[in-house]
């Protein structure tokens, strides 16, 4: 599918334009904000193709489409009015609170600047490891130049932050970026560099370092957004563009050097602080924590919350020591889809975990974990027992980062610092979490959703039965394996009275549904319980998995097909849990109904006792070819 259509589709699937607030994106993720998550069909988007997952967190609607976010991003911006600030937009929903509101304010600020961060870390590493081994001289004007164009974002991200943080509260981006031009002005910096008492109307200042911070802008900028709605709507229509912006200024600089700027750096030191800590009381403890729980705060959301403590550590000390732990759970990860696809039997979940697998390995875990780890639930598992370990050796080890970027095998550069210290410790550590967790997935194994049957006995019968029915009657072959069951036996009046239809029932021993014959899916219900095929001849088959299954909203089953799909004999249509089925308390037989028995004379069942799937079930005879 081309980014173009795929952009449209999901314009269209999160309630159109009109319902989207905002849009920002990150590595792998589009992040809407919208205005009424209940116009959004996430059961459509998950199923369509080149969508990984849809998870809402934070108050954000993410609509996972791994590592070509930026293309589908773009696209969207040219059909739509998404991403254009001026467009006028409806009144906004109202902003989520509590912890979802915090996440969604921070992911919104520094998703997009992963991108330019993880690009400009990795310079930053590299130069690094280049100046280490004598490859260049810091003195090198070569040096001087590529070490500007690494470490430019960081020493002007206060004027970055301003930008998104106004888009994120509907402010004056440039007023926003005056502001934050103001605390690194090269005059404020030298009143700080040489000590002078400085005041504001004899109001003492207390200037602090505010290249790199993270915390003062985005305090001042969302003050000034407030502000600026008040002076929009006080002021008169004639003077409010230049009159809002002058009272802005005015007040906004002076206040954040008097208050929001120490106040922050403050904050941001405290937190950093208390984190160092943690690791210096006990590196391999805090290591093994961070290891095993870092996927598990990226998939709720809950890790925002910590990437501007890694930004601020680096700015404050020059390095990070929290963040070289969560590089484990990356790679345990990996480690883990890797494990997959050893052990799996099915080409497409072995090609899923492949693709899954390289593309973690750069950082980008998406696609292996709402694709392959966590809905074989063991795998996801080991890999966080993988992190740990991993974890707990990096910790150990004393690693840090020199410089910000999303962990992964091109991102490796910037932990490596003066003398490659805790360098090594890093690389034994992502070593042994993968491999600990590809072994445990191989050993723990896994319910293989999708396992290929290698039985020669059903290809052989459905041969047979083909050539032995008469040439005026339609045949049915079974769509599950197990017991027959007779109709009239289903504990559920509707189909054990025939009113649905005539048939059969199967006791099923595998939870696989396949196509009966060649045809197209009709109905493919929402509770993903039951399912209707239409042959090519019109005969109308209905597979009601259960009895009352329904209620189980879903759980348990996983559908392969939608309404209008081309299926051949044999095809995968559903998977279901027999033993949660019935631990919930359902039956699990399953009625196949022919629903238009009306227009065949009889509906003849071929099979009893035991059935593979494909074998003959019943026979549909119309008397067409009767004297």
């Amino acid at each position: 599918m081309s980014q173009e259509k795929l952009a449209k589709e999901i314009v269209e699937l999160v309630g159109g334009e009109k319902n989207v607030e905002s849009l920002v994106h990150c590595a792998t993720r589009l992040r809407f904000v919208l205005k009424d998550d209940a116009k959004a069909d996430k059961a459509k988007l998950e199923k369509t193709e080149g969508i990984i997952a849809v998870k809402e967190n934070g108050g954000q609607f993410q609509v996972v489409v791994g590592n070509k976010v930026p293309e589908v991003y773009s696209a969207i911006g040219q059909i739509s009015n998404i991403l254009d600030d001026s467009s006028d937009k409806e009144k906004p929903r109202k902003a989520a609170k509590g912890l979802g509101g915090i996440i969604d304010i921070i992911s919104s600020i520094f998703a997009p600047l992963l991108g330019v961060m993880a690009g400009a870390g990795i310079l930053k590493g590299l130069l690094l490891i280049a100046s280490n081994i004598g490859w260049l001289e810091t003195t090198e004007t070569t040096y001087t130049i590529l070490y500007a164009a690494a470490d430019s974002l960081f020493y002007f991200l206060p004027l970055l932050l301003a930008v998104t943080t106004a888009r994120k509260f509907q402010g004056n981006m440039f007023v926003a970026m005056t502001i934050a031009g103001a605390l690194i002005y090269p005059s404020i910096v030298t009143l700080k560099s040489e000590g002078t008492p400085t005041d504001f109307f004899g109001i003492p200042v207390i200037l602090m370092n505010y290249s790199s911070t993270v915390i003062p802008i985005i305090l001042a900028v969302i003050v000034m957004s407030k502000l600026e709605k008040f002076f929009n709507k006080s002021l008169h229509d004639s003077v409010k563009n230049f009159v809002t912006p002058l009272f802005l200024l005015v007040i906004m600089v002076p206040l954040t050097l008097l208050v929001f700027g120490p106040f922050g750096v403050y904050v941001g030191n405290a937190i950093a602080a208390g984190l160092v800590a943690a690791f210096g009381f006990s590196p391999l403890l805090a290591g093994a924590v961070m290891g095993a729980s870092w996927q598990l705060l990226v998939i709720f959301g809950i890790h925002w919350g910590l990437i501007p403590v890694f930004i601020n550590n680096v700015a404050v000390y020059g390095q990070d020591g929290v963040k070289p732990a969560a590089t484990a759970s990356i790679f345990a990860q990996t480690g883990a889809a890797f494990g997959v696809m050893l052990k799996t039997k099915n080409k497409k979940l072995k090609t899923l975990a492949g693709s899954s697998t390289l593309t973690a390995l750069f950082g980008i875990t998406e696609p292996a974990i709402y694709g392959v780890t966590l809905p074989l639930k063991r795998p996801f598992i080991a890999g966080v027992i993988g992190g740990a370990v991993g974890g707990a050796i990096i910790g150990q080890a004393g690693t840090l980062a020199f410089a910000s970027g999303a962990p992964g095998l091109l991102t490796l550069p910037i932990f490596y610092g003066p003398g490659g210290q805790g360098f090594p410790g890093l690389i034994l550590g992502i070593v042994v979490s993968f491999v600990v967790s590809a072994v445990l997935t191989y050993i723990m194994g896994f319910k293989d959703p999708v396992e290929e049957e290698t039985k020669n006995e059903p290809a052989a019968s459905t041969e047979q039965s083909v050539s032995a029915a008469d040439a005026s009657d339609e045949v049915v072959f079974s769509p599950i394996e197990g017991t027959i069951v007779e109709l009239s036996e289903v504990p559920d009046p509707a189909f054990a009275s025939g009113a649905m239809g005539k048939g059969i029932a199967i006791e099923p021993a595998v939870g696989r549904v396949v196509a009966p014959f060649d045809g197209t899916v009709t109905v493919a219900f929402k509770k993903k319980h039951a399912l209707a095929v239409v042959s090519d001849t019109g005969a109308e088959i209905l597979v009601h998995v259960g009895v009352d299954t329904v209620k189980l909203d879903g759980q348990h089953f996983v559908s392969h097909i939608k309404e209008g799909d081309r299926v051949k004999a044999g095809d995968l249509l559903l998977e279901f849990d027999i033993a949660q089925i019935k631990a919930a308390g359902y039956h699990t037989v399953t009625p196949i109904i022919v629903t238009n028995s009306a227009n065949y004379e009889e509906v003849i069942p071929q099979a009893t006792g035991q059935v593979h799937s494909q074998e003959l079930l019943l026979k549909l005879n119309s008397g067409k070819g009767q004297e």
